[in-house]
């Protein structure tokens, strides 16, 4: 039997129109579906629906893979691609498996022969980079940066030595309610000169794209809401 296709899915990054931010393509896969891997059943679901999906739920595989989820259980999920069902691997915001979970079913999929096909959608680490002017050639995700002062702090001088030396832009994300602790420790810790974007609400009625110097961030002195955001540091 020949094996079904594992489809990566990007989801829209908040409540945004599925057809203001997916390709066609990616739409009319999804609607045409009906094996999902997904983080939460309930979101995925309300997703699905906005997206076009017309399936009935109670005949639809909707496989629970998250952070909870044990290495050992990780080769179920490939059991309807085994048996010839393609499967959408759904991400809960943005793309799968950048800066969200889903590489490992990738891994186990492509081991198995199982043929892999990543679709088009927002991702709001490259939407972020696009638009700050930063070195789009030369960069460096780093995801979360350490919760612990001090240790924040020393990474922190680190990037800022990294985007100066190697002309490279430094890239991270960070919980929103965790925004004025990274905010705050970025404006103490860098030299006035370096460059900071932060982008929020990325796609969204609500988005702010903003560039502007520590000097100038530091004069402004405002505070950062609790929004989803991504942080570019260059020199």
């Amino acid at each position: 039997m020949k094996h079904g296709t594992l489809y990566l899915i990007p989801s829209t990054l908040g409540d945004t129109r599925p057809e203001d931010v997916l390709p066609e393509k990616t739409l009319r896969i999804i609607r045409s579906l009906n094996s999902f891997i997904v983080e939460e059943i309930r979101s995925a679901r309300r997703f699905l629906r906005k997206a076009g999906f017309t399936g009935n739920f109670d005949e639809t595989g909707l496989l629970n893979y998250n952070e909870h989820t044990r290495k050992e259980e990780l080769s179920s999920f490939l059991s309807p691609m085994i048996n010839g069902t393609d499967t959408g691997l759904l991400s809960e915001a943005g793309t799968p498996c950048i800066a969200d979970p889903g590489a490992e079913i990738v891994d186990i999929a492509r081991d198995a022969g199982i043929r892999i096909v990543p679709l088009a959608g927002p991702n709001s680490i490259l939407l972020a980079l696009m638009a700050s002017g930063f070195n789009g050639q030369n960069f460096t995700f780093h995801g979360y940066l350490p919760i612990d002062r001090k240790e924040r702090q020393n990474k922190i001088r680190d990037l800022e030595r990294a985007a100066l030396e190697r002309d490279q832009t430094q890239i991270f994300i960070e919980t929103p309610y965790r925004n004025k602790a990274i905010f705050e420790a970025l404006i103490n810790c860098c030299k006035p000169s370096s460059r900071l974007c932060i982008a929020m609400d990325l796609t969204l009625e609500s988005e702010s794209i903003r560039v502007y110097s520590i000097n100038e961030w530091r004069i402004k002195n405002e505070q950062l809401p609790k929004k989803p955001a991504v942080f570019l540091l260059y020199r």
